[in-house]
């Protein structure tokens, strides 16, 4: 887990899996401790992403946390250059020439070496200087408790059904199972008969009431960014 501005390494952890449980735990441990981003740039994979650009569990959690997830473009690496450099020094530093018995190992190394990239290793992105000094911690709380998320009075909220859908006017879109049990609200546009809807304060996608069947339209929210 990298700052984009800073290029502070926040976590370097060795993991068993890449289960959303995992995955949560960490960034929880590191949200506790270096406080909320506002955004975070992951690849499509699993558990931040999915094939069809469906929203998952974890992309929902941390909207409730009001962090927006950013994905890279599908076979565009580039996107996350700077992760990919880094990737880059940590298997030529660490990982090329080493064999690690166990996770206990790999994680006692990965934590040695945070230490000099951080504060002792000069980055040329930084005029050679260390990460550490150009890091501040954000002063966005982790919430111990996932706050209640109020939409507006003329919003139109509707509860995310367990097969992922909601009802408007006797009809039946599909958003996300992953918002299962969760309200979306949805919002008039400038164009008639188009809905836009919302997930806390992230556009999902759009709504056109004039198609005979209902569909999520994705591509109309915010693009993912490039470079």
């Amino acid at each position: 887990m990298l700052d984009d501005h800073s290029r502070y390494l926040l976590g370097l952890t060795a993991c068993a899996d890449e289960q959303d449980a995992t995955v949560r735990a960490i960034l929880t441990q590191h949200f506790r401790q270096f406080g909320l981003p506002w955004h975070i740039l992951t690849d499509n994979g699993p558990p931040w992403g999915s094939p069809g650009q469906d929203l998952t569990a974890l992309g929902a959690w941390l909207i409730r946390l009001g962090i927006r997830p950013w994905h890279g473009r599908p076979l565009h690496p580039t996107t996350q250059g700077k992760v990919e450099r880094f990737h880059r020094t940590l298997k030529a530093e660490i990982l090329r020439d080493a064999a690690y018995p166990d996770l206990v190992a790999a994680q006692t190394a990965f934590a040695n070496w945070q230490t000099v990239y951080n504060h002792e290793r000069p980055h040329h992105a930084l005029a050679l200087a260390v990460p550490a000094s150009r890091y501040h911690p954000s002063p966005r709380p982790f919430p111990e408790v996932l706050p209640l998320w109020e939409y507006g009075p003329d919003d139109i909220v509707r509860a995310v059904i367990r097969a992922g859908q909601v009802q408007y006017h006797n009809r039946v879109v599909y958003i996300s199972r992953a918002l299962r049990g969760q309200r979306v609200a949805l919002r008039p546009t400038p164009t008639d008969g188009v809905l836009a809807v919302y997930y806390c304060r992230e556009r999902l996608g759009t709504v056109d009431l004039h198609q005979p069947a209902l569909t999520l339209d994705r591509t109309t929210g915010d693009p993912a960014i490039g470079v």
